[in-house]
């Protein structure tokens, strides 16, 4: 980890809720653009004006690339996190519209991470979740010393059933390129809507 390791919260899409989550200001909040998903924002989702220094992430799962753009134009979306099985040209071609790419990659004891080397190229950063069924949002902590065989080319964000009662453990991970925690369902009180109790104890543990 160089310096601090930043803060994510996903899977947001509740109004009130957000502007409650963004006033803790972390420094990236998460929006699930797809219809599978428990926590997906919806037609007629509107996301309310964010701090500053908060960053929008779109998450999308084998989203055809100009429906990603225009959400991400409609939306004014910094981040495009892709959690399907995207291509390399697709995540280049994302990237060269100015913005920046998140690629996921489900994780179990049977992961290879030479699957992710051809994207260093054109992913900004990797995120790493727990296999699982959903596309993110499982609830579930994999394995951190599978983490041991990634050659930490691309930073990373760690996600996969993150709570209070676990984040104290990323310790173990110092050395690693860790960029930031991905927290999502592990400080909910229902898919989509999170408890600001939870985050603020989390920043607590992380020291903000």
């Amino acid at each position: 980890m160089n310096g601090k390791v930043k803060l994510k919260i996903c899977g947001m899409r509740d109004e009130a809720n957000i502007r409650e989550i963004a006033a803790l200001q972390p420094h990236y909040m998460g929006f699930i653009f797809f219809a599978g998903s428990p926590r997906y924002v919806g037609d007629d989702f509107k996301i309310v004006d964010l701090p500053e220094g908060t960053e929008r992430v779109g998450v999308f799962v084998n989203e055809k690339v100009e429906i990603i753009k225009d959400k991400a134009t409609k939306h004014k979306l910094t981040h495009i996190q892709l959690h399907g099985k995207e291509s390399v040209l697709e995540c280049e071609d994302i990237r060269r519209s100015g913005l920046k790419v998140i690629k996921a990659f489900s994780i179990d004891e049977t992961f290879d991470f030479a699957v992710t080397v051809p994207y260093e190229d054109v992913a900004d950063f990797f995120l790493v979740d727990t296999k699982g069924k959903y596309h993110g949002g499982n609830g579930k902590v994999f394995n951190w010393e599978i983490l041991q065989s990634y050659n930490e080319k691309v930073p990373f964000f760690l996600s996969g059933g993150l709570s209070p009662e676990n984040v104290e453990q990323i310790k173990i991970l110092k050395r690693m390129n860790l960029h930031a925690l991905d927290v999502n369902s592990g400080a909910e009180v229902y898919p989509g809507f999170k408890s600001t109790e939870k985050i603020k104890r989390i920043m607590e543990v992380l020291d903000y």
